[in-house]
């Protein structure tokens, strides 16, 4: 099977330090949404693994992020794609569960779901977090510079030795077309 992870602040819509706390505020980075209909349209399976503190925090409530998610979900669609499932952590920073990335309990959740391995599957990310969640379950961590992925770069050295694009159109393009493997 292929598939691929996505993370979705930052990576499918644009990312605010203020959160993304309404269906009006999720907005998707020019060719993103176009990334993921080209990668269905050559057989990956595509999920999201999020973490979304917003709920823990009070910001929005389960109802508003489902919301969101359905704006996101329906804008895939339009392209032609579905999304295979998506994932999320709504706890805070604070609150010591396994699903908030960096830790694993999002990967180890797509795992199951998909009864397979993960190692080698591409997991597409902005952030730190992301980067280490993926290597600590043996994916291909990539990362992308839109969101806070340029601030990554320039700060983590957890970046060395992985892939970086400039965004999800660049990656997936790259991917179907076999420039990386």
């Amino acid at each position: 099977m292929k598939l691929v992870i996505l993370d979705r602040d930052g990576v499918i819509n644009e990312d605010s330090d203020a959160f993304i706390k309404s269906p009006h505020e999720w907005v998707p980075i020019p060719g993103s949404l176009e990334a993921i209909a080209r990668l269905k349209r050559a057989q990956y399976q595509v999920v999201i693994a999020t973490n979304q503190s917003g709920v823990a925090r009070g910001l929005f409530d389960m109802d508003t992020l489902n919301t969101i998610h359905l704006k996101m979900i329906h804008a895939i669609r339009q392209r032609g794609a579905e999304i295979d499932g998506v994932f999320l952590c709504p706890h805070g920073p604070d609150d010591g569960c396994d699903c908030r990335k960096p830790a694993t309990g999002l990967f180890d959740q797509i795992a199951a779901r998909f009864k397979m391995n993960l190692n080698g599957v591409f997991a597409v990310g902005d952030s730190e977090r992301d980067i280490v969640a993926a290597s600590k379950v043996g994916a291909r961590p990539v990362l992308v510079l839109t969101g806070k992925g340029k601030k990554t770069q320039e700060s983590s050295s957890w970046v060395t030795g992985i892939p970086v694009f400039n965004d999800l159109a660049t990656f997936s393009r790259a991917l179907v077309n076999e420039e990386i493997s």
